[in-house]
């Protein structure tokens, strides 16, 4: 029997956001931010809603996570994504000193490892594949709509 709070578990919230992004007719990418075994942050892509390139689901989720915080350090906390990050975003989650990061699918053309693999703080560790299929799914079907 799987624990009951394992990353797969934490990833299906993040799916979650995923699916509301995609309800509101942006990207389906979510996230949340988990520190010792409490969501403490959930977000997802914003950038139609906000008119704003920035806001990515990553990085509404720092914002979040931080001010609940109060302090601009997340390296007790993980980062469940479930798209791999920009490089915009891993800089941010660099910033934040992410302790772990968990993504589901990988983005070939726009993620983080294709273009600055050492983004992410020396020290946070990552994870990748997390029920990769269906955060796959969710991007791809997403995008057979806009096409």
């Amino acid at each position: 029997m799987p624990e009951p709070f394992n990353d797969e578990y934490y990833m299906r919230k993040a799916i979650q956001e995923a699916e509301s992004a995609r309800d509101k007719g942006e990207i389906p990418v979510g996230t949340v931010v988990v520190c010792a075994g409490r969501i403490i942050a959930r977000a997802h892509n914003l950038t139609e809603l906000l008119n704003d390139v920035t806001a990515h689901a990553e990085m509404q989720a720092i914002t979040a996570a931080t001010n609940l915080t109060g302090g601009k350090y997340l390296n007790e906390c993980t980062i469940y994504v479930t798209l791999e990050p920009c490089v915009m975003c891993a800089g941010a989650l660099a910033w934040a000193q992410a302790g772990r990061l968990v993504y589901g699918a990988s983005d070939e053309k726009r993620g983080y490892r294709k273009f600055a693999p050492d983004a992410l703080h020396p020290k946070t560790e990552v994870t990748s594949g997390i029920l990769e299929s269906e955060c796959s799914t969710l991007i791809r079907e997403f995008f057979k709509t806009k096409r």
